[in-house]
């Protein structure tokens, strides 16, 4: 499927996010710095975890109001709340008045907003797009998050230190700007059969009604075993490429000297420590970047059983490389290997999702599928200690593990995959006797 040949929703969004998203990535991994700064590094990394947690609640309360109100109306009020943030965030950082405490609350605003957004705009993908070309879709959306990630960051590094009220107005007018080409070009599409609600006012019945009514659509998927298999091996396979920042990060620091990659007559090319680690990132998003396209058609043809166990068993055994040798070669072609793993689940992942989900609670769905990522980067700070403890070999052999027995739920997910029409068909004789 061309990019000319989609839907004008999804262009727009392709133009309005990837927009919003190199400008969230120019002020977002600075942010860790700034707190620390501003409350000592034991109150940012509790503030950091609390937003983190909110952001998870208003993911899943996204997901239900996505599937209630529609998709339009969740995407352009969050779009616009975000402006609203941005504005707070750079009134709090203007050059008449600083706040480290409105920053944080409008930095915790707008995760939450992020978190209310995508749902909805998961959902849409998999209402306007053919099954069939759902995985070269999502991989375009992810590959313009990758770019940004590649983007923002190096962009950030100059605007957000040197220009940091300017950067967020920027940000807020973009916001307000992707909230309004929302409300006015994009159209609902919600199947049919789900009704959007407006104008509805809230009493306190009504929110008790709210509030039971999500909690029993998310009782019904969490009571979907398929689905949960499908999370528990997500967040299991999670805890490698979640390292990329955390003890990869940590490992490649301390344990790479300075080295020489090249050597052609007097000039060399040398790195180690940070600097070689910049370059492993830049590889990663590279590799991204180039191939997240060309890599998500070929896999449209493969079955998907495969195709997932082969992204956990090359995530394991780019851990167990890794882990094997500080020559900057052997750390180049474990990243190739990790990116490869990561390549092939890019769009096939929120596919395998949009396939599971009834299309009335879809945006839930996705929604619940999220916590392979929430509860993921929650857990795999702890190979940190780990590493203390029984040194970096031992450490990346238990990540190794972690992600061959994500491969096993997998494995034992698509076999009950295969005998649902078994399970359902007897569910309905069982039915029919009583």
């Amino acid at each position: 499927m061309f990019l000319k040949d989609w839907d004008l929703n999804l262009k727009i969004r392709l133009f309005g996010e990837g927009i919003t998203n190199v400008l969230f990535w120019m002020f977002f991994p600075f942010m860790s710095v700034y707190f620390s700064q501003a409350f000592g590094k034991e109150w940012a990394g509790g503030m950091l975890v609390f937003s983190q947690l909110l952001g998870v609640i208003a993911n899943l309360i996204g997901g239900y109001c996505a599937d209630r109100f529609g998709r339009k109306r969740m995407m352009e009020l969050s779009a616009l709340a975000q402006g609203i943030s941005f504005l707070v965030f750079a009134f709090a950082n203007s050059p008449w008045y600083t706040s480290p405490i409105l920053t944080y609350i409008s930095f915790a605003a707008l995760g939450i907003c992020g978190s209310l957004y995508w749902p909805a705009s998961h959902a849409m993908v998999a209402d306007l797009v053919k099954e069939e070309d759902r995985n070269q879709v999502f991989a375009i959306f992810y590959t313009a998050i990758n770019l940004s990630v590649v983007i923002g960051p190096l962009l950030g590094s100059i605007f957000f230190f040197h220009y940091r009220f300017g950067l967020l107005l920027v940000a807020a007018l973009t916001a307000f700007v992707l909230s309004l080409l929302i409300r006015r070009y994009v159209r609902e599409t919600i199947p049919g059969r789900a009704v959007v609600h407006k104008g509805n006012r809230f009493t306190a019945r009504g929110w008790r009604q709210f509030v039971h009514s999500h909690l029993q659509d998310y009782r019904v998927i969490l009571s979907d075993r398929t689905f949960m298999l499908f999370i528990l091996a997500g967040i299991l396979v999670a805890q490698t490429f979640m390292q990329l920042d955390l003890a990869l990060s940590i490992y490649v620091t301390e344990k790479f000297p300075k080295q020489t990659l090249f050597h052609v007559g007097e000039w060399s090319l040398e790195a180690g420590g940070t600097t070689f680690f910049g370059w492993l990132v830049a590889e990663n998003g590279l590799l991204i970047a180039l191939f997240t396209v060309w890599v998500s058609r070929w896999v449209s043809r493969m079955r998907e059983k495969r195709v997932f166990l082969s992204s956990a068993f090359l995530y394991g055994v780019s851990m167990l490389v890794f882990g094997s040798s500080t020559n900057m070669w052997v750390a180049l072609a474990a990243m190739v290997l990790f990116t490869v793993g990561e390549l092939l689940v890019v769009g096939l992942q929120e596919s395998f999702v949009s396939k599971l989900a009834p299309e009335h609670i879809r945006g839930q769905y996705f929604a619940a599928a999220s916590l392979r990522f929430t509860i993921g980067k929650t857990l795999a700070p702890f190979a940190i200690p780990l590493a203390a403890w029984v040194g970096y070999g031992w450490m990346f052999v238990v990540l190794a593990c972690l992600a061959w027995l994500g491969g096993f739920i997998y494995m034992a997910m698509f076999r009950r995959l295969e005998r649902q029409p078994v399970i359902i068909a007897a569910d309905h004789s069982m039915h029919e006797i009583s």
